[in-house]
């Protein structure tokens, strides 16, 4: 609460300049006669009556200290500043070590950053002791009477942003697709469709002048597919040698706009570009082959196919993918991995799209995901 009748400042050559403000922080400046008055006279400048509950901080660089009613400060140097509120008391806090004294029960964020003058790129951290510590939001507002005294800390922030298995680290909050595809070290130019992956949300098709604000919850990944590529002789096209379930058209155009059917020796073959494996492995981002039987989907769709093929990152080979595959002149690693009795494939029920399931699932074992 402010003071009802806070005067205007006013300039007396006599006078002792100095800067206060309310729990707004829009400093003014005040003149006083008295070159160490006490906490009361500085909150009777602002127009406070002595029986009001005032609180007077003593606003220092980056820190603040509570002036009590009869306590004397020093307003010499004119560089004086002061927070001054109705209050019934100070909570304390400490921030980057510094002791802080503030008015009220609560403070955000964004004051806190205000009063200590740290940067936008630093993040405000909640200091835990057995728990990773917290990056605040800028709106979020500490309760400084829950539990002793809260501890924060200032930060350089960093965002990751992975632009088709590269991991960029970056520090700023937001960047723009060209920019991120360059700094992964991809021609913006080359030609791509390109979508942005946030968990738990249809894959978005960005453009490269879209702005990623990476504090966005849930942004995974930027994914790249090449577009169609012309030559001297017209525009190329997908192999689409044989006929998908609706559904699984559907599904392929959205999540693998790439995606091929292809015969090989007698076999039907779907072949899906830029599947990403987790972190683990030799590689991050292989094709998947997909074996689609002849009596598809009264049959089921078993095991599948990488290329390149892959080991664990630490070198160790994965059971049960010794065999290989060729098709159309590369050699695909053949994972034998099977359904149970227990999950048994469901004609009516079980296509491509649950059929990747199972082989994410696969590939998330063997590096203990």
């Amino acid at each position: 609460m402010t003071a009802e009748h806070s005067p205007q400042p006013c300039r007396d050559s006599g006078a002792f300049q100095f800067q206060a403000a309310g729990s707004d922080l829009q400093l003014k400046p005040y003149l006083l006669e008295d070159a160490t008055p006490t906490g009361a006279q500085i909150a009777a400048v602002l127009g406070f009556r002595p029986n009001q509950q005032v609180t007077v901080l003593h606003w220092f660089g980056t820190t603040l200290e509570d002036v009590r009613p009869d306590e004397v400060v020093d307003i010499r140097d004119g560089m004086a500043r002061f927070i001054v509120a109705e209050s019934d008391g100070a909570w304390r806090l400490a921030m980057d070590g510094q002791r802080l004294d503030w008015l009220a029960r609560h403070i955000s964020v964004s004051t806190l950053r205000q009063l200590t003058n740290i940067p936008s790129e630093f993040g405000i951290y909640l200091e835990h002791e057995d728990e990773p510590d917290e990056l605040l939001d800028e709106g979020y507002r500490l309760d400084l009477q829950a539990r002793g005294v809260e501890r924060l800390a200032s930060r350089r922030s960093t965002w990751k942003l992975n632009v088709q298995g590269e991991i960029l680290t970056l520090h700023a909050p937001t960047i723009i697709v060209r920019e991120a595809l360059t700094q992964a070290g991809f021609n913006p130019d080359q030609g791509w469709h390109i979508y942005l992956k946030i968990e738990g949300q249809p894959k978005e098709v960005v453009g490269l002048d879209t702005l990623v604000d990476l504090r966005r919850p849930g942004i995974e990944k930027l994914r790249l597919t090449p577009k169609d590529v012309i030559n001297g002789e017209g525009p190329s096209t997908l192999a689409r040698a044989f006929s998908v379930l609706n559904i699984d058209e559907a599904f392929l155009d959205a999540k693998f706009p790439g995606w091929e059917a292809v015969l090989e020796g007698g076999r039907q073959w779907l072949l899906l570009p830029n599947h990403e494996l987790p972190p683990g492995y030799s590689a991050q981002v292989v094709q998947l082959a997909l074996e689609l039987p002849p009596t598809y989907p009264a049959t089921q769709i078993d095991m599948f196919y990488l290329f390149p093929g892959v080991t664990l990152s630490t070198g160790a080979q994965i059971p049960a993918t010794e065999a290989s595959a060729e098709i159309r002149g590369q050699s695909f690693q053949r994972w034998s991995r099977h359904r149970t009795a227990a999950g048994p494939w469901r004609t009516g029920h079980d296509n491509v799209k649950t059929h990747l399931a199972l082989v994410d699932s696969a590939l998330q074992k063997e590096v203990q995901l």
